[in-house]
């Protein structure tokens, strides 16, 4: 997606991502930050949640808080927020537990969509890839170059508009 958008524009960009860190370690790490503005701010949360058994409704209170602390704090004109992706077919997870974080992760998904979907100056990336084994890391559960290729255009698709109404062209 940077890449994309360098095309078109200048960029400067920020990560603050943690292996295996959830909402709530997100918006702690978050809290310490010095407030900055970020025109759009790309939002990836809850596959951790789901594997720690934090029940979706303890969930959606602290993704609410995350949105709100995104727009205070760090100004950001836009958020994408990915879906939650098919957990169902994570290669590394055994059956049946693949099968139930699977249904937890959809409920994650369906909820999530809803919390966003009205929600001024968000944009909802659904986490629709095709289920193949081969396009995953080798871990088995984060996906490969691929699917984080699509991922990224997926973003951009999102916010293209965006960028042009913000005058980022």
């Amino acid at each position: 997606m940077r890449k994309r958008l360098s095309q078109t524009n200048t960029v400067y960009w920020s990560v603050d991502a943690k292996t295996g860190a959830t909402t709530a370690d997100t918006i702690a790490r978050l809290q310490e930050r010095t407030p900055q503005k970020f025109d759009i701010v790309s939002v990836s949360l809850g596959v951790n949640d789901i594997t720690a058994r934090v029940p979706l409704s303890e969930w959606l209170q602290r993704f609410a808080i995350l949105l709100q602390l995104v727009e205070l704090k760090f100004q950001a004109d836009v958020i994408c927020i990915s879906g939650i992706p098919p957990i169902h077919h994570f290669p590394l997870l055994p059956q049946p537990l693949r099968w139930v974080l699977g249904a937890q992760a959809a409920r994650f998904d369906r909820a999530l969509r809803k919390l966003v979907t009205n929600r001024t100056g968000c944009r909802f990336i659904e986490m629709d890839f095709e289920p193949n084994v081969s396009q995953m890391s080798p871990d088995g559960f984060h996906p490969g170059p691929k699917i984080y290729s699509e991922w990224g255009r997926k973003v951009y698709r999102a916010i293209r508009r965006d960028i042009k109404q913000l005058g980022k062209t």
